[in-house]
């Protein structure tokens, strides 16, 4: 039975990101400020929900229509997640559900970012008050809307006695650095796993490449990889944001991949991850002493060994060093930001996204 914040501290998070694999629910007690996990699910998407999303993410025939429809897919399968969650954990009161929805369009330039979701719906099946379209208001505010996540690594992660960055690797990177003294700060760095992703699909038809196999068995090609860090997103100073609009694999084709071996392809994109990364975090992140990573290319084995020789003498560690599983970090902090939402307090860092101020996130969909 869903009730107000007032009555429980209880808060559920989910999390559908750009790699498209399926969708991570937590289940959070926000009671001491910081979140704290109590359980946690996931559902992977069906190989057909998957198609139709990626689909949708370039302009096609009736896309009103099947975004639509989508988004009451994707409501219905985020609502078994939940529901299936709090019966594990033996259905206990729940404030409210805070949904990042699925993205398939962000053009903060533009004005506007959609991330698929049916609100109500997903309130209607759950009987629990959701929170929705957490990027709209920051993006309003003359932001970038993303990434969202800095401010819940500054208050989860932050040490006095060390400088950290926090780098999550999904389908896109971004990097969140905690300094000593002075405000958070952080960015997109680029890709993550999206285009690792999509050249596993095409060449082992498998979601990814496992453990970083087939780019560890390539090559890195050098003109490529030039040729991918002249992108003129890389060399644009932060606030910035991006994702499958401009980082796709027509966006490869167009280098002139057609022709090379799969593995070295695989090889360069793995070091196009990790390179934008180590030089997001000397520039912008010069004092951090540790660089903790989480999303899912903590599993990238050829990935991590890559920071590890790139970053030197800095620390690489997962979150969960720290105590939090890197693999639902992004669904807590949309648990966190519910909190925020439902409480009337600002959930964004205007100093990450450049708003031009605190603002309070999301669109509320009472149980």
């Amino acid at each position: 039975m869903a009730v107000s914040p007032l009555q429980s501290s209880l808060y559920v998070g989910v999390m559908s990101g750009t790699s498209l694999d399926g969708v991570d629910a937590v289940l959070a007690d926000t009671s001491s400020g910081v979140p704290r996990l109590l359980g946690s699910r996931y559902q992977a998407y069906s190989a057909a929900l998957r198609d139709e999303l990626l689909a949708l993410h370039t302009a096609g025939a009736n896309e009103l229509h099947r975004g639509a429809m989508l988004a009451n897919v994707l409501a219905e399968q985020y609502a078994q997640t939940v529901l299936a969650l709090l019966a594990a954990n033996g259905n206990p009161r729940v404030a409210a559900i805070g949904c990042h929805g699925q993205t398939i369009r962000h053009q903060p330039e533009a004005g506007y970012t959609i991330q698929l979701v049916n609100g109500a719906l997903l309130a209607e099946r759950t009987g629990i008050s959701t929170v929705i379209d957490f990027r709209s208001r920051d993006i309003a505010a003359g932001g970038q809307g993303a990434p969202l996540v800095p401010a819940f690594h500054a208050m989860v992660f932050r040490q006095p006695d060390t400088a950290r960055a926090i780098v999550n690797i999904g389908g896109i990177a971004n990097l969140t650095c905690l300094p000593l003294k002075g405000p958070v700060s952080g960015f997109d760095t680029g890709p993550g796993n999206l285009l690792m992703d999509a050249l596993a699909s095409r060449h082992l038809g498998q979601a990814c490449d496992k453990d970083g196999v087939l780019a560890a068995a390539g090559c890195v090609n050098e003109n490529l990889l030039a040729a991918m860090l002249s992108d003129p997103f890389f060399q644009r100073s932060p606030p910035k944001s991006t994702g499958r609009d401009h980082f796709n694999w027509s966006w490869l084709e167009a280098l002139g991949v057609e022709g090379l071996a799969p593995h070295d392809i695989q090889a360069t994109l793995a070091e196009l991850s990790a390179r934008s990364i180590v030089t997001a975090v000397e520039k912008y992140c010069p004092e951090a002493q540790e660089v903790l990573i989480c999303g899912g290319g903590v599993h990238n084995i050829h990935l991590m060994k890559r920071l590890v020789m790139l970053l030197q003498t800095r620390k690489l560690a997962s979150t969960a060093a720290v105590g939090l599983d890197p693999d639902w970090v992004e669904a807590l902090a949309f648990a966190w930001l519910a909190r925020c939402t439902m409480e009337g307090a600002p959930g964004n860092a205007p100093e990450v996204t450049g708003a031009k101020g605190p603002r309070i996130l999301g669109a509320i969909y009472p149980q």
